[in-house]
């Protein structure tokens, strides 16, 4: 592989319970209904399309715009004493790094990237950070990925994404990588999507740098 490309929420940061918890009361102060598929459904979006959906879905009384104004100061105040990285992921990304250019490719707002790059004193290893925001449409289209792959300089088909969620996974898999998968316990992905693109699939994120220098 040339390059490796991250998603970051239930990758490398153990946010995606925090998302969620956000989300939903933000919802349920503002009047709407949570939905048994809205979790999921959600994943991968970018600020913009999950702010729409909270506002048309499930009929928060509030503008998209101010729904993803108070979801995104919500999660950047919780940030603000530390991300919850998880156990290894700064580990796997020095050791990844070291050998080959690495990126990371969130549905995240910048500030969020920004925040845990910083905090994970990767900022300066980390070439590329994309948001979902900065392309046309978020996971599972391809356009977070491709355009990180286009910053590194490199081809889609000689890099490996690591993903987490089911949108995560076809996106990565639609923009032509090889797709390694590290389930979120939480939210785990559909069985059937992970079965058809992940080529590998690890328990914990350390076992990373020794699976892409194999594959």
């Amino acid at each position: 592989m040339d390059a490796v490309i991250f998603d970051l929420d239930g990758v490398l940061v153990d946010s995606e319970q925090a998302w969620d918890e956000v989300r939903r009361g933000v919802v349920a102060t503002h009047g709407g209904a949570w939905t048994g598929e809205a979790t999921r459904a959600m994943q991968g979006m970018s600020t913009p399309e999950w702010a729409r959906y909270l506002v048309e879905e499930l009929a928060a009384d509030l503008t998209a715009d101010e729904i993803a104004e108070v979801v995104v100061a919500e999660m950047a105040r919780r940030y603000a004493a530390g991300p919850p990285v998880l156990p290894g992921a700064v580990e796997a990304v020095r050791a990844v790094g070291a050998a080959r250019p690495v990126a990371i490719a969130s549905s995240s707002p910048p500030v969020l990237i920004g925040a845990f790059l910083e905090f994970a004193e990767l900022d300066g290893l980390v070439a590329v950070a994309v948001s979902s925001e900065q392309v046309a449409a978020g996971k599972p289209a391809p356009d977070v990925y491709l355009e990180a792959a286009r910053r590194l300089g490199v081809d889609p088909a000689r890099s490996a994404a690591v993903e987490d969620s089911t949108n995560g996974l076809r996106a990565a898999h639609a923009a032509g990588m090889t797709v390694v998968a590290v389930p979120n316990p939480h939210f785990p992905p559909d069985p059937a999507v992970l079965a058809e693109t992940a080529a590998a699939v690890l328990d914990d994120i350390g076992e990373l740098p020794a699976v892409v220098d194999r594959l």
